[in-house]
């Protein structure tokens, strides 16, 4: 047996099959730590910034019942970007994209916030059919990204609401400092990696019940309606376990147990398929971005990890196997399959680090996040 290299400074290791190390035994993604950090770092010329970007979205929105959008789930991320947005003076539409997995505390934890934060809530409703068919279209594909499904559709349910509604920003609740950055390796996403996907093992072959985000829609959105992501985490001194505490106090918020376990096909996605078929546990880049932050020792990451393997839920497995309407010998084929990556699908990958450098100016103008060069282009 192969042991894993490990990084020295976070806690991801060669089960990361596009990582790499330095000279000194520092990874890959710690380099795409010290890059965001370089971009965002904390004290007054971020505060500067921020008041700067507050001041564009207040002016963008003036006139309007919104100036801004947030997508909620009823997680810690989303529901700490939605009081941010309130506290500091925006005027934010909370957008849920609803793919049938709600659990009931992510539920109450949505309603809660909204009522709590006279926010109005614009929810989507997937047609569970078509839903269903593109889950199962990429656990039959085989590779790391059977959760994209969810993560696509919520990026193409933000940008269409913002553009009906003509609102120029949308604030994602993603902060590198929590959450650092999931390895393209094990999370990869574009709109012709999704679509080539479903052709291949899907049977509906046109979505209703969403948007479907194809490559021009994008560019459209991006450069004609001018758009802007703002990850606003990025500008916060974004503390996990305050956090916690906050939301508990402010909207009577509830845990629900993991890392993203307010859906639950996602905490079976998470807890069972990727560790169990991929050797994969996500954990490694929550506590690999906390230990770069400074918010927990690094031993204490790799004692969550070797001392308390993640556990699954079986009922949640058999509860997700009988919604989707999947067998055990079915399932069983699937967890059996060859290993495959979006590098065995057809991808925007090769055009994207083509134009490395068009999208590097992009961010440079705040036009892209810059992590998307970082994680993508580089």
């Amino acid at each position: 047996m192969t042991l894993n290299t490990i990084c020295c400074r976070c806690i991801l290791d060669t089960t990361v099959n596009d990582i790499w190390f330095d000279e000194n035994g520092e990874c890959k993604y710690c380099k795409i730590h010290n890059e965001m950090e370089r971009r965002h770092p904390l004290g007054f010329q971020l505060d500067k910034e921020l008041e700067g970007l507050l001041f564009k979205i207040k002016k963008q929105g003036k006139h309007k019942k919104y100036d801004c959008i947030v997508g909620v789930s009823g997680g810690r991320d989303s529901s700490y970007t939605l009081l941010t947005a309130v506290k500091l003076g925006l005027r934010p539409l909370a957008v849920h994209f609803d793919n049938g997995w709600n659990s009931d505390i992510s539920v109450q934890n949505i309603k809660k916030a909204c009522d709590k934060l006279n926010v109005e809530l614009h929810t989507i409703v997937a047609d569970w059919e078509e839903f269903k068919d593109l889950q199962i279209s990429f656990l039959k594909a085989s590779t790391p990204d059977a959760d994209v499904p969810t993560d696509y559709a919520i990026y193409s349910v933000l940008y269409h609401v913002a553009n009906k509604e003509g609102i120029k920003y949308i604030l994602n609740g993603h902060s590198f400092r929590t959450e650092g950055t999931s390895p393209i390796s094990w999370t990869y996403m574009d709109p012709l990696y999704v679509k080539s996907v479903h052709k291949k093992f899907g049977k509906i072959r046109n979505f209703r019940s969403f948007p479907h985000m194809t490559i021009l829609k994008l560019q459209y959105y991006i450069w004609i309606k001018r758009i802007r992501e703002i990850r606003l985490m990025e500008f916060i001194d974004y503390k996990k376990n305050e956090v916690d505490k906050v939301l508990a106090e402010e909207l009577d918020w509830k845990y629900y147990g993991g890392h993203h376990h307010e859906n639950v096909y996602t905490k079976f996605f998470q807890s069972y398929y990727l560790p169990k078929k991929f050797n994969i546990d996500k954990r490694k880049t929550e506590l690999s971005a906390l230990v770069r932050s400074g918010q927990i020792k690094r031993e204490e990451a790799l004692s969550e990890i070797n001392e308390h393997p993640y556990k699954y839920d079986e009922k949640v497995v058999e509860y997700t196997l009988n919604k989707l309407g999947i067998s055990k010998a079915e399932f069983s084929a699937i967890m059996q399959a060859p290993l495959k990556s979006h590098d065995d699908y057809k991808t925007l990958l090769p055009l994207i680090r083509l134009l490395k450098w068009p999208i590097k100016m992009a961010t440079k103008f705040k036009i892209l996040p810059h992590i998307f060069y970082l994680k993508y282009a580089s």
